[in-house]
């Protein structure tokens, strides 16, 4: 029998799915080579093994940040470190990044046989956390790559973007083939995107019901008429600007879109990416019940649940969606706590301050699409999750083995005998002031700037490595890549 390696004594375990462990008393974890092989009372620790005293904290399992873009605007290689540290600071172990081909990422078209290899030496040995990968099919040659994605790299979840068909990523329209690198023969419209839920159909016949397809659902026609509006009629301006020229009704009528696609094509495995709105939500909801052969799966993010075009610090927080009013954000804590919500992830896209803002900082629509997080998503949703009745051990669930579930990582989302020693350990009494300065992620601003927060992330094991010791980073880089399927 193998000799313990590590025990953590005097945590309080808060699994999933279980309201015992809602107010958990202090037990111990016991982890033997990067898995968790025993969780109770007093348990021994061999010679040799490293013993760290938890001193009452909260232990949640490993956060699986199912929704991140590392190397979207830096080099990939240069992400993979800063971001992956930030990722541990905020109790991710596993972060599922979010590329394609075109401009950004790796600023290159062609099949994903080459670019999959480049992505992967570009990370290896510099994350601090596990990382896996979900594809966006941008032409015809990615469809009929889906089943080597799936037995040669073990990428099992792919993604559509559907205001693509029409609409530049930072809010005016670019051209299609440039922007997207795609040949003068392809579309990338709603053919296409039924085209990708066929073949995603076909693999999951072949391969299981893991196969997944995430979508990011605003409709470009609809924004690109209303961005005009927007900026023609030059009354609204920064946040509440930008939420205007991609309204939640763009959001809906794009969700209806998708889920009739996904029942018409036969695809199953349905996850809506990061709903920010009543109207976003109402409609997920509303095709869930009119299409119940299909497996939907609802996503948000922390950046939505926290921030809204008030309160976000400057045109910092323009992202894809929007942030919206404070009403629609009190709407996804509704439907949060009524358990219409599959999980919550950071969408996490590391801007540069040179890169976020335009000539003039104050134009929004000059500015780039997304911010960072990750380093708020699990102390953030303690917090403020708490004071609105939000049970323990369903953070554990929409942080942790819901998307660890849904994407085929079978050792991740749970603190119990056999699974991976990823835990995070929080102090659920800290009060702190969001900084800028105190976050390891290379973007030098946050829309949460002097942002209150109740809750926060004191220590991190991954795989039983300890790599964040007192909310700092430390020792050298254990992430490995994550293959999700194989033979």
């Amino acid at each position: 029998m193998s000799q313990t390696d590590l025990v953590i004594r005097n945590a309080r375990v808060v699994r999933p799915g279980d309201p015992a462990t809602d107010a958990p008393e202090p037990v111990d974890i016991a982890v033997t080579g990067g898995r968790i092989s025993a969780v109770g009372e007093n348990l021994p620790s061999t010679n040799g093994a490293r013993v760290f005293d938890a001193e009452g904290l909260l232990a949640f399992p490993g956060v699986v940040d199912a929704h991140q873009h590392w190397g979207i605007y830096r080099d990939l290689a240069e992400d993979a470190d800063s971001e992956s540290r930030a990722c541990a600071q905020g109790g991710v172990t596993t972060s599922l990044t979010y590329m394609r081909t075109g401009r950004y990422y790796l600023n290159r078209g062609g099949p994903y046989r080459d670019f999959v290899p480049v992505a992967l030496e570009a990370m290896a040995g510099r994350s601090f956390v596990d990382y896996a990968l979900h594809l966006a099919p941008m032409t015809a040659e990615h469809i009929d790559e889906i089943p080597s994605l799936v037995e040669e790299f073990g990428i099992t979840s792919f993604k559509i973007f559907m205001f693509y068909g029409g609409h530049g990523l930072h809010g005016r329209s670019d051209d299609q083939a440039e922007f997207l690198m795609i040949g003068p023969g392809e579309r990338y419209d709603l053919a296409h995107f039924e085209f990708v839920m066929r073949a995603l159909a076909r693999a999951r016949a072949r391969f299981g019901d893991r196969i997944s397809l995430s979508l990011h659902c605003e409709t470009a026609e609809i924004m690109a008429a209303y961005t005009e509006m927007v900026e023609r009629e030059g009354v609204l301006t920064g946040l509440r600007a930008y939420s205007a020229s991609r309204p939640p009704h763009s959001e809906g009528l794009a969700i209806t879109m998708a889920s009739y696609l996904a029942h018409e094509t036969g695809l199953a495995g349905i996850n809506l990416l990061h709903l920010t709105s009543a109207e976003a939500v109402d409609s997920a909801l509303r095709m869930a019940s009119a299409f119940p052969d299909v497996d939907f799966r609802r996503e948000v993010t922390i950046g939505h649940l926290l921030a809204d075009v008030d309160t976000a610090h400057g045109i910092g927080g323009k992202v894809n969606p929007p942030l919206r009013e404070r009403a629609d954000v009190e709407a996804l804590w509704r439907h949060l706590l009524a358990g219409e919500i599959d999980w919550v992830v950071s969408d996490h896209a590391c801007c540069r301050d040179e890169q976020k803002f335009g000539d003039d900082r104050e134009d929004v629509f000059a500015a780039r699409s997304g911010f960072g997080g990750a380093e708020y998503l699990l102390p953030g949703l303690v917090g403020e999750g708490r004071k609105r009745g939000l049970a323990l051990s369903r953070i554990a669930q929409l942080t942790s083995w819901t998307p660890a579930q849904r994407y085929g990582l079978t050792t991740k989302g749970d603190i119990a005998v056999g699974f991976d020693a990823d835990i995070a350990l929080v102090d659920p009494d800290a009060q702190w002031t969001v900084r800028a300065g105190d976050s390891d992620s290379a973007q030098e601003y946050t829309p949460f700037e002097g942002f209150d927060m109740s809750a926060r992330v004191t220590d991190v094991f991954l795989r039983g490595h300890h790599i964040c010791r007192a909310g700092r980073v430390v020792g050298e880089p254990h992430g490995a890549y994550l293959r999700r399927y194989r033979a």
